[in-house]
């Protein structure tokens, strides 16, 4: 890898912030940081190459499109997970999909478009269902106290608080828009031009859209994800508390200043799993890791708790908004919801 120089990060600085939304963005880019539209692209290419940028393009307000989500714990007999997993992975909205060392072993996010006609809950059902759970537990956002801008999430404080609020229905036009804006921006002078050939909005349609959306607060904002993550940094543990509901936004609060915890939410409780705060940490180890969670529980006087890791990756994606292959899977298993409906 090439040593990043002062230009390279100059040019990083640039791109963390707001894209212009013009038709020749890195010329302008370059006039900001005196730099020619050329060595613009040129270096954000070997950045991009790098992992030095990743996601150049729209970032989203998923709530604020309509987009409802929920994380979920399920139990599955641990000599099939694999094959659970799998059933649940092809649901072109699971984002995310863990096995973890608990009785409660497979985790798995899940995203579904405002024009479900299954919706979030039924369509949690039938993956469990499908997937031969013997246990699922939806886990939505209830409070989220901290959430990091660096890693390309999809919630930040305020959209999760308020993207509710936000939403407008889109118009067939702003749809198409919106799949198109949710890939990579190309390296070229006039980047909206090549997106645009993918699609059938224009490129100045698809310009006017967007600044739309980002008036409307549906882009958070268009620019690169520059991971933060610090070198060495390759351990993951979610801290998950018992913590008073008298209590939690107090603790919620203190546990999300710790600059070692990236996420920390307010989740529903069940009798079979009574534990309603959630925090992600990082560190270089597992000892680690398991040392913030102990600091945490010191620091605000929590003491029931479990540290969960991740033991198998199954699944990791971006949402790809308004995709056929979401529609796709609800046609596939729509016959089955009349079934049960009928019976």
């Amino acid at each position: 890898m090439q040593e990043i120089d002062q230009r390279d990060r100059e040019l990083l600085g640039a791109l963390q912030g707001e894209i212009p939304l013009v038709s020749t963005p890195f010329a302008v880019i370059g006039q900001m940081i005196d730099m020619s539209e050329k060595e613009v692209i040129k270096r954000i290419e070997r950045l991009r190459r790098e992992g030095l940028v990743r996601q150049f393009a729209a970032q989203f307000d998923m709530r604020a499109l309509g987009y409802r989500s929920c994380l979920v714990a399920a139990k599955v007999n641990a000599d099939r997970i694999d094959e659970a997993a799998a059933a649940i992975s092809l649901h072109p909205g699971v984002t995310q999909n863990y096995r973890r060392n608990n009785d409660f072993n497979l985790w798995f996010t899940i995203a579904v478009s405002p024009s479900s006609r299954i919706g979030l809950e039924k369509t949690i059902e039938l993956l469990g269902d499908e997937a031969g759970c013997d246990i699922v537990r939806p886990l939505p956002t209830m409070k989220l106290f901290k959430t990091s801008a660096g890693d390309g999430s999809e919630h930040h404080v305020n959209d999760e608080q308020h993207g509710d609020e936000r939403y407008v229905p889109l118009t067939p036009l702003e749809t198409e828009c919106v799949r198109l804006l949710q890939h990579e921006l190309p390296l070229q002078p006039r980047p909206f031009e090549g997106l645009a050939k993918s699609g059938t909005a224009g490129a100045d349609e698809l310009l006017s859209t967007a600044r739309l959306l980002v008036k409307r607060g549906q882009i958070r904002r268009f620019g690169a994800i520059v991971p933060t993550r610090r070198p060495g940094f390759s351990a993951t543990a979610m801290g998950v508390w018992i913590v008073p509901a008298e209590r939690a936004d107090e603790v919620g609060q203190l546990m999300a200043q710790n600059r070692a915890v990236s996420h920390c939410y307010l989740r529903p409780t069940y009798s079979d799993w009574p534990y309603n705060l959630y925090t992600t940490v990082h560190g270089r180890s597992i000892d680690e890791c398991e040392s913030i969670i102990n600091d945490l529980a010191i620091d605000t006087g929590i003491e029931q708790k479990q540290t969960l890791y991740p033991v198998k990756e199954y699944k990791k994606a971006r949402v790809m908004y308004f995709a056929a292959d979401a529609d796709e899977w609800e046609t596939l298993h729509g016959a089955a919801v009349a079934a049960t409906a009928a019976s």
